[in-house]
């Protein structure tokens, strides 16, 4: 505030939460894991994404709930037990930021802090009727952010409105020294494409996305939200995305992978849980990772671990390397006809606790729609666009090409203009 009583910066005053990986400095930080809430640990330095957010003005009310350091759909795998869905509390509120999109849309913070892998942003905003936003690989800075699979991780925000969403990006997007992977690629002034207009624009609506098994309420409200970008005087063109149906099978080898490596550092010597009386160094390993790691966290570890050993590596994570270019390119070649993509953010609306917790396969599903952006580093952007007939919220997608979040913005603010579905408030 200055001498005039004005607030001078551009977020003075904004509560927010931040998802339980973004470390900062002296605040209790566990990642929903056993793990580290038994070591009370205490960060000695702040993310690049809080540090910017402090000096914007903002201000952290703590820490929201998510899946055990965010390997889940649903926050299940939280040693905190899950979150509750705002528009009905026997239904998860998604994951793995589920505790951030339950948290907004409850009005307990203006905005939240996420983590985005394979869809951990824009599935939990579509189950909780928010705008959640992720961005382009390398469009955030990660430093400080606890990983799951390095080279899919994604640092982006849940907010009210695409209009929230806009200026929050504005001030945690960036290249950042401490994050070898951001880009130089320059910030867009993301509130300017808030103004555009989408008329002469196309909208791709690829087919793979509109699977035989899907909710119909949700294809409905997909569909419906396609006539709306006409309305405006888009043009909307049908796309086809071939390597769509090898998308989570890549995802599911690429990830454990990933996680294997970075869960080694909790050894319980450099990070983490720590036993009384080993009987040896081996047993001292075995017991801190088996008593503080979940199921969840402990079957990647595994899956991980084998695609990465002697005589598999070639035949699972190489190969599943390959399909990745694959998938990107499929993204690629559509944006060559096409600004936009549209699609559903996920299969069905919010599912009932502890629905899929004894199959993990139908709880990896739950991704079909959201990890295929990771694979190829897109921006995605899911917005709400509709109820089902059980009053839960139903999102869309839309998909960018790298480092243009502009256009997500512009077109995701386009439609929040003509509809209202953002506006609806949970009975609490």
């Amino acid at each position: 505030m200055d001498a005039s009583g004005k607030f001078v910066l551009p977020l003075s005053g904004i509560p927010y939460l931040a998802k339980d990986v973004f470390c900062e400095k002296g605040v209790p930080t566990t990642a929903c894991s056993n793990l580290l809430r038994d070591k009370d640990y205490l960060p000695p330095f702040d993310s690049t994404t809080t540090k910017r957010l402090k000096a914007a003005g903002a201000i952290s009310f703590g820490k929201a709930n998510t899946d055990e350091f965010t390997m889940g759909a649903s926050t299940e795998t939280s040693c905190f037990g899950v979150t509750h869905n705002p528009w009905d509390t026997d239904r998860v509120a998604g994951g793995s930021s589920g505790g951030s999109a339950a948290a907004v849309s409850a009005d307990e913070c203006l905005f939240a802090l996420g983590t985005d892998t394979g869809g951990s942003i824009r599935q939990p905003a579509s189950f909780c009727s928010c705008t959640g936003i992720k961005v382009s690989y390398g469009r955030t800075s990660r430093f400080g952010v606890m990983s799951m699979a390095s080279s899919l991780d994604t640092i982006g925000t849940l907010a009210k409105t695409v209009e929230d969403a806009a200026l929050i990006l504005q001030v945690i997007a960036g290249q950042d020294p401490l994050d070898g992977t951001t880009s130089p690629a320059p910030v867009s002034d993301y509130s300017a494409a808030l103004l555009k207009p989408v008329k002469g624009m196309k909208v791709g609506l690829p087919k793979e996305y509109f699977i035989e098994g899907m909710n119909p309420e949700v294809e409905k409200a997909v569909r419906e939200a396609a006539k709306v970008y006409e309305s405006l005087g888009a043009t909307i063109v049908d796309v086809s995305m071939p390597h769509t149906k090898y998308a989570i099978a890549t995802y599911y080898v690429i990830v454990p992978s990933e996680v294997s490596s970075n869960m080694s550092r909790y050894d319980g010597i450099r990070y983490g849980h720590t036993v009384s009386h080993p009987e040896n160094l081996l047993d001292y390993y075995e017991r801190v990772r088996s008593e503080g790691f979940g199921p969840e966290v402990k079957r990647r570890i595994m899956i991980g671990t084998y695609a990465l050993s002697a005589g598999y590596y070639d035949a699972y994570y190489r190969k599943a390397q390959k399909v990745r270019t694959l998938v990107k390119q499929d993204f690629e070649e559509a944006f060559e006809n096409v600004d936009v993509l549209l699609s559903p953010v996920a299969p069905t609306p919010a599912f009932k606790i502890g629905a899929h917790t004894g199959d993990p396969l139908q709880m990896y599903l739950e991704d079909v729609f959201t990890c295929p952006i990771n694979l190829s580093g897109m921006c995605g952007l899911a917005i709400p666009c509709g109820f089902s007939s059980e009053n839960l919220p139903i999102g869309m997608q839309l998909i960018g090409p790298q480092f243009r979040e502009d256009l997500l913005f512009q077109f995701g603010h386009a439609f929040q203009k003509e509809t209202d579905w953002h506006g609806r408030k949970p009975g609490l």
